[in-house]
């Protein structure tokens, strides 16, 4: 298992390209400051934010494409939609990978349709550029999407796809192509522990989404009678008193009345953990849903686990490339 050190480096480590796509000129700027590149699981492009000093050569404008390269390694690749200034010279850049392309919003209808044919059909529409596309396997029987962002529709269909295969399916961009993998596919040698993370942030609650007991209950027309179904757990009320979830459950989910109930309890009856590391030693391949090693000393407990990358924030400056992480998984709940 490999462990992360810090290894000492200067912005000289890194190339940023911007093309100007109108005159068809590509330029090197001078980089300022530090370079963060922000990676999210669900719902977010990738985004890189830098500072640039503005002479007489460099012109470039919103949607002129921006390259990073690392190390020798291609890291990302987007679009130009954020240019500050100031009196100095220089410009504040944020650009976004073509996922930023997702929160556009459309209608969309599918009958037996596999997630991933779904999503190369989305992609295609919106003309995205397509990488590596996992076959999903599984057929989603019936799904429509009024109005919704393009990424809510490929992320409902993934989730219902894990529902029913128990996969979970990782939609990023890879160096500007729209990329989906089997997460299992995206583990990493990778150890956090108390000499690789300069610090960590651990908070365990039961205040927020924990329940002790379930109560879910719907009007039945047919008795005229309000059905009601109320599982709980003995030992947790003993711990934490009755925290109760109240819903109301419409009449096709009536069906599974009792399942539901009894799926919801197991679901919220639990402590939640949230863990994040700050300024981690950076290793380019940690990205939003890769699965790393972490044995930490938590205090109330040692866990030793894999855990999945929920976001990931690099830090690149002329000492160092450290990373902020927020974790997922097993006991950590988020």
């Amino acid at each position: 298992m490999a462990v992360w050190k810090v290894r000492c480096c200067t912005l000289a480590d890194m190339q940023i390209i911007i093309h100007n796509r109108e005159t068809d000129k590509y330029y090197w700027p001078a980089v300022q400051d530090d370079v963060i590149w922000e990676l999210n699981r669900k719902g977010t492009p990738g985004k890189l934010t830098f500072k640039v000093l503005k002479d007489s050569i460099l012109i470039f404008n919103e949607g002129n494409t921006v390259q990073m390269n690392y190390g020798g390694t291609n890291l990302f690749y987007g679009y130009v939609f954020i240019k500050k200034r100031n009196k100095d010279n220089s410009i504040s850049v944020t650009a976004y990978d073509q996922l930023r392309y997702l929160k556009n919003k459309d209608i969309y209808s599918f009958v037996e349709t596999k997630a991933s044919d779904a999503i190369r059909q989305i992609s295609e529409d919106f003309q995205l550029k397509i990488g590596n596309i996992a076959d999903t396997e599984y057929f989603i029987p019936k799904y429509r999407g009024s109005n919704e962002a393009l990424f809510d529709i490929m992320q409902t269909m993934l989730d219902m796809t894990m529902e029913n295969t128990k996969k979970i399916y990782v939609l990023y961009d890879d160096f500007g192509k729209l990329t989906l993998v089997d997460i299992e596919k995206l583990k990493l040698d990778i150890l956090i522990d108390a000499e690789t993370a300069e610090n960590f942030s651990y908070e365990s609650s039961i205040d927020k989404d924990t329940y002790s007991r379930v109560k879910l209950y719907y009007d039945n027309k047919e008795t005229g009678k309000r059905d009601v179904w109320k599982p709980y757990d003995s030992e947790a009320i003993k711990k934490w008193g009755v925290l109760q979830l109240t819903e109301s459950v419409n009449v096709k989910k009536a069906l599974n009345f009792k399942e539901m109930a009894d799926a919801k309890l197991k679901m919220h009856d639990r402590v939640r953990r949230t863990l994040s590391i700050q300024n981690a030693a950076g290793d380019v391949r940690a990205r939003a849903g890769t699965m790393l090693y972490v044995n930490l000393n938590l205090g109330d407990m040692q866990l030793t686990k894999q855990v999945i990358v929920e976001s990931v924030k690099h830090k690149f400056s002329n000492n160092q490339h450290v990373m902020d992480l927020t974790l997922r998984g097993d006991v950590i709940t988020g």
